[in-house]
C-alpha cells in the first residue's frame, strides 16, 4: 500500500516523507524495515509503532518535507520521565527520507521566449506548466515540452494550479496589463520565484499599476524584473538560458540555506 501511494505521489508530482526503522535493539514497537509514509498535512499510511513515538516522528517528518533534507532519528524506549517516547525497554533509529517532487515551472505566455523556456526547463527536469489566454498558442503541438496546459487568463491561474514552495513563475507575457491581472493572487502564494520579462521601463510601469491595486513596496520585493542573469542574451534560446540560470542559482542558494538551518 505504501509503495502504491508513493507511485501515485510521484505521478501527481507531490511530496511526502518515507520513515523507515533502520535499527532496533531490545524490545521495540516494530521491527527493522517497518515503514510509514507521512504527508505534509500529517496524514499517514503504515505505522512504526503508534503512540508518542509515532507522533514525534510525524512532526519530524513534516519538518523534513519542508526543508527537503533526510536525517536519522534516534530514540530510547525506557523512561518517559527522561523524555523517552515509550517504556518498551529498547532503542531504535528511524531514517526519514523526504520524497521531493519535481520543481514546477509555470510559464505565463507561450510566445517565442515562453516556448524556449519550457523546452529548456523540461530538459533540466522541471515539471512545466504552460498558460496563455491565447488558446491557439497554449497547446502541446506548439509547446511539446509542456506537462500541463491552461489556456485561461492569468488571473485564473492561481485558482487552477497548486502553488507550492517548489513553484517558479516565469512571466513571458505580451503586456503589462496581463501581468497586473494575475500577480496580486500569485504574490499571496508560497511560490519560490516570480520573474517578469521586459525592460526596466516596463517594470516601472508594472510597479505603478500594481501599487494602485493596493499592493505595497514590500509585496513587490518578491518579484524579479528584469528577469534572468545578465548574459547579453538576444535570441529566445539565449534568454531562456539566462532565466533558467538565475532560477538554478537561486534554487541552489535556497537548498544550502535550508540545509544550514
Amino acid at each position: 500500500m505504501i509503495f502504491k501511494a508513493l507511485t501515485e505521489l510521484q505521478l501527481n508530482n507531490q511530496t511526502c516523507a518515507l520513515c523507515t526503522i533502520i535499527r532496533a535493539q531490545g524490545s521495540t514497537p516494530r521491527h527493522i524495515g517497518s515503514k510509514m509514509l507521512v504527508y505534509p498535512d500529517g496524514r499517514i499510511i503504515g505505522t512504526i509503532g503508534g503512540g508518542e513515538l509515532e507522533r514525534r516522528v510525524i512532526t519530524e517528518a513534516q519538518v523534513a518535507i519542508e526543508k527537503g533534507n533526510p536525517y536519522i532519528l534516534e530514540y530510547k524506549m525506557t523512561d518517559p520521565e527522561q523524555g523517552d517516547p515509550g517504556v518498551c525497554g529498547g532503542s531504535l533509529e528511524i531514517f526519514v527520507d523526504p520524497i521531493k517532487p519535481k520543481p514546477n515551472l509555470v510559464v505565463v505566455g507561450a510566445g517565442h521566449v515562453g516556448r524556449a523556456v519550457a523546452h529548456l526547463a523540461h530538459w533540466l527536469g522541471f515539471y512545466v506548466i504552460v498558460t496563455d489566454d491565447r488558446s491557439e498558442l497554449c497547446t502541446s503541438e506548439l509547446v511539446p515540452d509542456g506537462d500541463e496546459f491552461f489556456p485561461i487568463p492569468f488571473s485564473e491561474v492561481p485558482e487552477n494550479i497548486n502553488i507550492t514552495p517548489w513553484t517558479y513563475f516565469v512571466l513571458t507575457t505580451r503586456s503589462v496589463d496581463v501581468d497586473v491581472q494575475g500577480l496580486p493572487a500569485v504574490l499571496e502564494s508560497p511560490a519560490a520565484y516570480i520573474g517578469i520579462i521586459g525592460s526596466k521601463r516596463r517594470w516601472a510601469t508594472t510597479q505603478k499599476k500594481l501599487l494602485e491595486t493596493g499592493l505595497t513596496e514590500k509585496d513587490l520585493e518578491r518579484i524579479k524584473s528584469p528577469i534572468g542573469l545578465d548574459l547579453n542574451a538576444e535570441t529566445p534560446e539565449e534568454i531562456a538560458v539566462s532565466i533558467l540560470g538565475e532560477i538554478i542559482f537561486l534554487r541552489q542558494g535556497e537548498a544550502n540555506r535550508l540545509s544550514d538551518g
